[in-house]
C-alpha cells in the first residue's frame, strides 16, 4: 500500500521513504519554540500571540460579524492589483469594529486594504495594523 502526504504543492510517497529515513527537510515541521527561517509571519506570530492583541481566535461566531468578515475578505481577495502577502492577511471582526494585521508590500497597498473595509457596508471603525514588508 502506498500512502500520500499532500503538502502544499508537493507529494510525498511514504514507501519512498522506509520508517528509518529522515523526510527531506522541506516536509519536517518546525518544533515547538524554534523558529523556521522561511517562515515570512515569525516575527508578526511571535508579536501577536500576547493577550493584548487581537487574534483570529477572538473573532466572534455571530451572524453579521462573520458576514462582515466575508464581505471584507470578498473584496480584499477581489482586488487583483493586491499582492498574495495582503490577500493572506489576518481580518477580525468583532460588533462592526475591524482589526487586520499581517504583512503587505507598500504603504499604497495598507491604505487600499483600509478603503477596502471600510467601503463595507456595516463596518464601524478600521483598526489597521498591517505591516509594510518589502521583502
Amino acid at each position: 500500500m502506498t500512502w500520500t502526504i499532500a503538502l502544499g504543492c508537493a507529494s510525498v510517497f511514504a514507501a519512498d521513504y522506509p520508517s528509518t529515513t529522515k523526510l527531506p527537510a522541506s516536509t519536517a515541521s518546525v518544533a515547538k519554540g524554534q523558529k523556521s527561517t522561511n517562515a515570512d509571519n515569525t516575527d508578526i506570530n511571535e508579536r501577536d500571540k500576547g493577550g493584548a492583541t487581537k487574534t483570529p481566535q477572538d473573532q466572534t461566531n455571530q451572524a453579521p460579524d462573520r458576514k462582515l468578515l466575508a464581505a471584507i475578505r470578498r473584496a480584499v481577495v477581489g482586488d487583483k492589483s493586491l499582492s498574495t502577502k495582503a490577500h493572506n492577511i489576518k481580518i477580525m471582526v468583532q460588533g462592526g469594529g475591524v482589526t487586520m494585521r499581517g504583512p503587505v508590500n507598500s504603504a499604497d497597498e495598507k491604505a487600499k486594504i483600509e478603503a477596502l473595509a471600510k467601503g463595507v457596508h456595516g463596518v464601524t471603525k478600521v483598526d489597521n495594523q498591517l505591516d509594510i514588508k518589502t521583502q
